[in-house]
């Protein structure tokens, strides 16, 4: 499945637009940019020439052709779904979860007032209803009657502000920056420890909360309205204004208003879960769901084999032909609204030069990596951004891989070849360790083209693999020189603020460049979407040309789901997580 580090982005913007970044629900995503280990689901079918072979179905439902061939492990299983995907670190917590699948727990267990719809925008969700104020700068939100947590406590206007507040701590350490997604009056004055309440947070009654903020954002309606939301009796009867130290103590205990509710979590095994009879929109069809932590090597034997019902295995041409070929699985394609890039440590010395980043990018031959994994599921990127955006542009310089241009670049950069025939620069031999997440198809490609392609050019790339979050845990603590991993996007671009903003809460690389601090701040200050394109034109001109990573694709999704489960209606903007309550078995 996929990399989530995220924030919950959304917009004022037209509702008939998809908007573009790390997310969800349109409502709740000002969206974490998930992190994920990448692996690789549209409704209509279309069919696309890709590598040159024939026709795939590159987009769009691949039904099954003989649903009686499922294994009976799998019919026996009456009021049960099993679904695999990576394992997750066990941050099961709206305003802390980072991975993809940490948030694939948190989302079947908790609800915001607003989610993403199919195409992308906002829709309502625990909210009644929702006003903006002319001015843009007052957002009044109305909670249905009768709604409650999974425990049979009612859910109010109370828990809303709490998780709100709860979210501008000056202690809190996740993923998330509200008070630059949503600019709430009085937010960055309780984060500093001045004020010991928020002043543009006010409870008017039981169902009626208001947020005044300071600027217009076109972040702030996804950022307010799409956070899963919190009972204050059970995550605030401990807090003190300035330390949350005790919440990282409930991640695997987490109460929620989502379709489910958690019974049981074993690290690196599973998650257990019983539908919830509280839930808004009724108790969910199916009793029971396990989440089975499964890896590339075995995702498609399990559902082979009928010990899971659903998983997300890598996309190609293969892996497609093989599912079709069980008979009993539905696989569904879609456009991921993400990519995969390796990263660079702007921290060292040796990539603070962008024309070595420029360099490393023109010197690795990144069509034959995407090819090998995807075989014509996916397409090299230049820019960090998917291609169904509003906000995507091709008008940038195309890195193909051009060894001559590389060595061209390493030289001006002072970086010689010595007798030896290696690299160096005042007495350094130019080294690159990869740290690489295994079992992963993208790193086993990356490696040995990487070792070849920048040995040619005198630079010796040595790999250090190791599992998905020992990764996570190196890039979070700067203990890198380059790696891969991918972001899922929330349908606003402005999510891409936290991950290249000099202070954003998702650059963990060091990267910075004040000049694309100033355009993603005027991105934001604007609603209106011709103004915001021309700025993320200039946004993404300048990071094709600076850098900050090496970009290297965007894929397919692929969810590849036995035919006794229905209801699953996914697209870029929502994930199967989104079909917890409507799923049922045939």
């Amino acid at each position: 499945m996929k990399k989530k580090w995220s924030l919950f982005l959304s917009t004022l913007l037209v509702v008939s637009i998809a908007l573009s970044a790390c997310g969800s629900d349109k409502a709740k995503e000002s969206e974490k940019n998930a992190q994920s280990n990448e692996q690789g689901s549209g409704q209509e079918e279309k069919k696309d020439d890709a590598a040159g072979e024939g026709e795939i179905v590159s987009e769009g439902v691949i039904k099954a052709t003989d649903p009686s061939k499922s294994p009976e492990l799998a019919n026996n299983r009456k009021d049960m779904a099993i679904i695999g995907m990576t394992a997750p670190k066990g941050i099961f917590n709206p305003i802390y979860s980072e991975t993809a699948y940490d948030t694939y727990v948190m989302r079947a267990l908790f609800k915001g007032m607003l989610e993403y719809d199919k195409d992308g925008t906002l829709k309502k969700a625990l909210a009644e209803d929702y006003q903006v104020s002319p001015d843009n700068l007052k957002y009044t939100f109305k909670l249905k009657k009768g709604l409650k947590f999974s425990d049979g406590t009612d859910l109010t206007a109370e828990d809303v502000a709490f998780t709100f507040t709860a979210l501008h701590d000056k202690s809190y350490d996740g993923p998330s920056d509200i008070v630059k997604d949503a600019h709430i009056k009085g937010g960055q004055e309780y984060r500093e420890g001045k004020v010991s309440s928020i002043e543009g947070i006010k409870v008017i009654d039981p169902l009626t909360i208001e947020f005044t903020t300071t600027e217009v954002s076109a972040t702030a309606l996804a950022a307010i309205g799409g956070l899963e939301i919190m009972p204050k009796a059970y995550y605030g009867k401990d807090y003190k204004q300035g330390n949350l130290g005790y919440m990282h103590d409930l991640f695997t205990k987490p109460i929620g208003a989502g379709p489910y509710k958690l019974d049981k979590f074993v690290a690196g095994q599973e998650a257990q879960f019983t539908a919830n009879e509280n839930y808004f929109l009724g108790k969910p069809k199916v009793e029971k769901l396990i989440f089975k932590f499964t890896t590339d090597e075995t995702n498609v034997q399990l559902l082979q084999t009928g010990e899971t019902d659903m998983d997300a295995p890598a996309v190609s041409k293969d892996q497609v032909e093989q599912l079709k070929e069980m008979g009993f699985l539905d696989s569904t394609l879609y456009r991921t609204n993400g990519y995969g890039y390796i990263a660079f440590n702007h921290k060292l010395d040796k990539f603070k030069d962008k024309r070595v980043r420029q360099a490393l990018t023109y010197g690795l031959n990144r069509q034959e990596i995407v090819d090998a994994v995807y075989q014509g599921y996916a397409d090299v990127i230049d820019i960090p951004q998917s291609k169904q955006s509003w906000s995507y542009t091709d008008d940038v310089t195309k890195y193909n891989f051009d060894l001559e241009k590389a060595k061209q670049l390493l030289d001006e950069a002072g970086w010689k070849v010595g007798a030896d025939g290696k690299r160096e620069k005042n007495g350094e031999k130019f080294v690159i360790h990869f740290t690489a997440s295994t079992p992963n198809p993208v790193n086993d490609a990356i490696i040995p083209v990487a070792q070849k392609n920048f040995g040619d050019l005198g630079i010796e790339f040595i790999a250090d693999q190791m599992e998905f979050n020992a990764v996570v845990d190196k890039r979070k603590k700067g203990d890198f020189d380059m790696l891969f991993m991918a972001w899922s996007l929330t349908p606003d671009p402005q999510s891409s603020e936290g991950v290249f903003s000099t202070k954003g809460f998702q650059n963990d690389i060091g990267y910075s460049n004040t000049k694309i601090d100033d355009l993603f701040k005027q991105a934001n200050s604007t609603l209106d979407v011709e103004k915001r394109k021309g700025f993320f034109h200039q946004i993404y001109k300048e990071l094709n040309e600076d850098l900050p990573y090496i970009f290297m694709y965007q894929r397919r999704d692929m969810f590849a789901t036995n035919a006794r489960l229905q209801g699953f209606d996914m697209s870029p903007y929502r994930d199967f997580t989104y079909s917890l309550p409507t799923i049922h078995i045939q």
